[in-house]
């Protein structure tokens, strides 16, 4: 089933397999390339290299291409499953898990565990990526969303590249908050400097909206749940740190080590905590929460 994707004003400019790789991030951008190259990907009925630049209103059209068996192997490690039916599993992944091999990480992940509990999975994302529709940092908990089958896997990131999926996280950051609510809309690139971060101080980037409200404060701290429209690597750490509220934890981009009179948290604390889309099949509306993962909910108690 084909992918249909409209480019808007912001991704004018963007290259062909950047602009795939934003849209459809359950693809490794290696596989997006291949289809590109194979004609798989037509820019208004033409083949396009991976180079050309993306213009306002162009209608992409993406014919993803069967893959070869799964190389992933299985491992027998523990599961929460939040939700499961005939094309979907939500699974409460835990902090300092990975979700799926690289980066000279090949067991223990996500990926490892889903293969030995479910056998087969979609096989769309690819040889070490099977079922999966979108990613969470490795030590960020919460929910996350599984394929079991192409046809899908294939409509759920559909979903996910028309930005018809909500995600809500529960962030707890550094700061005083002088309003209850605010949205953030900053484009996002690689830093320049330190290749390992991300940016929302230059002007240029991928166009990324976050919208927080506060849900409750101490001094010095503010618990908020966030709404992301668009799904830009580290976006939610990325924008509160570039109004001044990096993420409790999170020292890539700001944080303290250490936080006086508590204790150390061994991670940053950001939870997916909702995700709303539409069945697959049914296209019944399904909402899957995670509750907040126990040691942030222990570190939180004791503010």
């Amino acid at each position: 089933m084909a992918i249909t994707l409209s480019a808007g004003k912001s991704d004018a400019g963007t290259r062909l397999d950047h602009f795939l790789q934003s849209q459809l991030p359950a693809y490794s951008r290696a596989r997006l390339q291949d289809w590109i190259k194979r004609g798989l990907v037509l820019v208004n009925g033409c083949s396009r290299r991976a180079s050309y630049l993306v213009r306002e209103s162009d209608i992409l059209e993406v014919s993803p291409a069967e893959l070869p068996p799964l190389r992933a192997s299985a491992e027998e490690i523990p599961l929460r499953i939040l939700y499961e039916d005939s094309d979907l599993v939500a699974i409460d992944k835990p902090a300092g898990m990975v979700v799926h091999a690289g980066a000279g990480v090949r067991e223990g992940t996500v990926v490892n565990a889903l293969l030995h509990h479910f056998g087969s999975l979609s096989s769309v994302g690819g040889e070490l990526r099977p079922g999966i529709v979108h990613r969470l940092d490795k030590d960020t908990s919460g929910v996350l969303l599984v394929a079991k089958t192409d046809a899908a896997h294939r409509a759920l990131a559909e979903q996910f590249a028309s930005r018809s999926v909500e995600k809500v996280y529960l962030a707890l950051v550094h700061g005083a908050f002088s309003t209850d609510s605010g949205r953030i809309d900053k484009p996002i690139t690689r830093d320049p400097v330190r290749r390992v971060r991300m940016t929302a101080r230059l002007e240029h980037g991928r166009a990324a909206s976050t919208r927080y409200d506060v849900l409750r404060r101490w001094p010095g701290f503010a618990l908020l749940e966030v709404r992301i429209g668009t799904g830009r690597t580290h976006q939610i750490r990325v924008h509160l740190a570039s109004i001044g509220h990096p993420v409790v934890g999170d020292r890539l981009y700001g944080a303290p080590a250490v936080v006086a009179g508590m204790p150390p948290l061994g991670r940053f604390f950001l939870h997916a905590h909702r995700i709303r889309f539409r069945q697959p099949t049914s296209g019944a509306e399904i909402v899957v929460e995670s509750p907040l993962a126990p040691e942030l909910a222990d570190w939180m108690g004791k503010l």
